[in-house]
């Protein structure tokens, strides 16, 4: 451990009159040094006397103060998480809240506290990057960047560990091979759902894409036109992830292509949305128009009317993922500005669950 029974006392009386290191070291007669193995959970201790200092701990209510830690150990015990989205999108679409479910839950086993912050727009990057060069948090999380987004480069220049929350988009300086990232497989999964789409004999398949400036849209696109390789225009329509996005799409789709008879959306509430708009123009699902969506967020997928074909990806798992690449990072080894000893990134399986719509 980088921290001393002594200096970490040191410390707390300097902060504040508390029970200390010594105090405890006394109860239990051990020394400070074997007092504080024990609260660091190094196994180099027998059980007896493990047990007996924290029966000391209890008694005296002992609690290592952080900031006397942070003092010795340059640690926090706090992580950011980055957010590139309208604070609003957290509370109306359940991809972010079982992604930052994932997150906190992993964080918690380890001991550090998420600390949420948020880019709505460009004045909102210099208080960010404020922050995390301040010396707050052991590392950050990032996701929803969109193409040329500044925040992995100015990130990797601090030096400060990171894991982002899919591959950061293509964009000047945004090479994804000098990240760590954990994305989902979403070009395989779209190839999945529009195969699908082909093996029910639909013949006239549309798409609605997430924003094309996320990578994790573009990947989608480009599995839908792996299986289409030569699809007009008129068949794909961008939209935003939102559920109104998906809605608006769907009518545009419709205007352009009255006779597609299958849609590939690109997310669950864009698909959910899409429905509605099928509903409304008087086309059946899957009768007249099948449609497959993508995420398998289960207040979205079994809700709409019918149930919801769409491709899996463990968005929780995902969160959980990212928080124990960098809980592992920031525990062991720092991160080197010269990428050495860099975390492998990881992309999670996807895969078809089919219910009524397609």
């Amino acid at each position: 451990m980088n921290r001393t029974a002594s200096e970490i006392e040191l410390a707390e009386r300097l902060i504040g009159q508390r029970p200390t290191l010594e105090d405890v070291a006394r109860r239990a007669e051990v020394s400070k040094s074997t007092v504080s193995r024990v609260i660091n959970g190094e196994p180099r201790v027998r059980a007896a006397v493990a047990e007996r200092i924290r029966e000391a701990v209890a008694e005296l209510g002992y609690v290592p103060n952080q900031a006397a830690r942070s003092l010795v150990t340059r640690r926090n015990d706090a992580v950011a998480v980055v957010v590139t989205e309208p604070q609003n999108r957290l509370f109306v679409d359940p991809y972010f809240d079982c992604l930052l479910r994932g997150i906190r839950h992993e964080l918690v086993q380890h001991g550090a506290q998420p600390v949420l912050l948020f880019i709505e727009e460009q004045e909102d990057y210099p208080r960010v990057c404020n922050f995390l060069g301040g010396g707050h948090v052991d590392g950050a999380l990032l996701f929803s960047l969109r193409a040329d987004d500044p925040l992995p480069d100015l990130v990797e220049q601090m030096g400060l560990p990171a894991v982002f929350g899919g591959r950061p988009g293509p964009g000047s300086g945004q090479r994804s091979d000098v990240y760590t990232y954990v994305d989902a497989d979403n070009r395989g999964g779209a190839r999945e759902a529009v195969r699908h789409l082909v093996s029910l004999g639909r013949r006239r398949i549309a798409t609605i894409t997430g924003p094309l400036d996320q990578a994790s849209a573009m990947d989608r696109l480009d599995g839908y036109r792996d299986v289409l390789l030569d699809t007009p225009p008129r068949l794909v329509a961008e939209a935003d992830f939102t559920l109104q996005g998906g809605a608006d799409a769907m009518a545009l789709l419709l205007d352009q292509a009255p006779d597609l008879d299958a849609v590939f959306v690109a997310s669950d509430l864009m698909a959910s949305g899409a429905l509605r708009i099928l509903r409304e123009r008087g086309r059946t699902v899957p009768g007249d128009v099948a449609v497959v969506g993508f995420d398998d967020l289960t207040p979205i997928a079994e809700a709409t009317e019918p149930p919801l074909t769409t491709v899996r990806q463990d968005i929780e798992g995902m969160g959980r993922l990212m928080a124990r690449l960098l809980c592992d990072r920031t525990s062991h080894q720092p991160l080197r500005k010269d990428g050495a000893h860099r975390l492998p990134s990881v992309v999670t399986p996807t895969r078809l669950v089919i219910r009524d719509s397609a």
